[in-house]
């Protein structure tokens, strides 16, 4: 068993007034190799109370799965004899109510670029290493948000 951490940290900052939700929702999420991420709420929820420059929950989602998936195709593509050079993704996330006033990522499609050096997959064996990928990756296995690979 492995087990994971990430520090998140906020303060109201003076003259911000939180009990009117005027106040910031920028903040910091620190990990155990020292990096600190910028974060927010996403511009679509907070507005102006956000910081567009931050990454926000749902870009995180987006990503997560995305190199999880990543990192688990270039492994299977490796074992079945492939060499990948590049991998590319440019991956989106769809939010909508799923129940009123409940709101879920419902959606997540990657859509990977692969450069390769050699022999390249044909599209049979290509799908069938994103459907291995898509098998083993830790975080599609630990949502039900759809994913699909374009």
């Amino acid at each position: 068993m492995a087990s994971y951490t990430a520090n998140v940290a906020w303060s109201l900052r003076d003259g911000e007034d939180f009990a009117k939700g005027r106040y910031s929702r920028g903040h910091a999420i620190s990990f155990d190799g020292g990096l600190i991420v910028p974060a927010s709420a996403s511009p679509h929820v907070v507005g102006k109370w956000a910081v567009e420059e931050a990454v926000d929950p749902e870009e995180m989602f987006v990503a997560a799965l995305s190199n999880c998936h990543m990192l688990t195709f270039l492994h299977k593509a490796r074992l079945a004899g492939f060499v990948v050079t590049a991998y590319r993704d440019q991956a989106s996330g769809i939010m909508e109510e799923i129940a009123p006033g409940k709101m879920a990522v419902t959606k997540v499609t990657l859509s990977p670029k692969i450069e390769w050096r050699g022999e390249a997959p044909d599209a049979a064996t290509l799908a069938h290493l994103h459907h291995e990928a898509h098998e083993e990756c830790f975080i599609a296995n630990s949502v039900k948000t759809e994913v699909t690979v374009a």
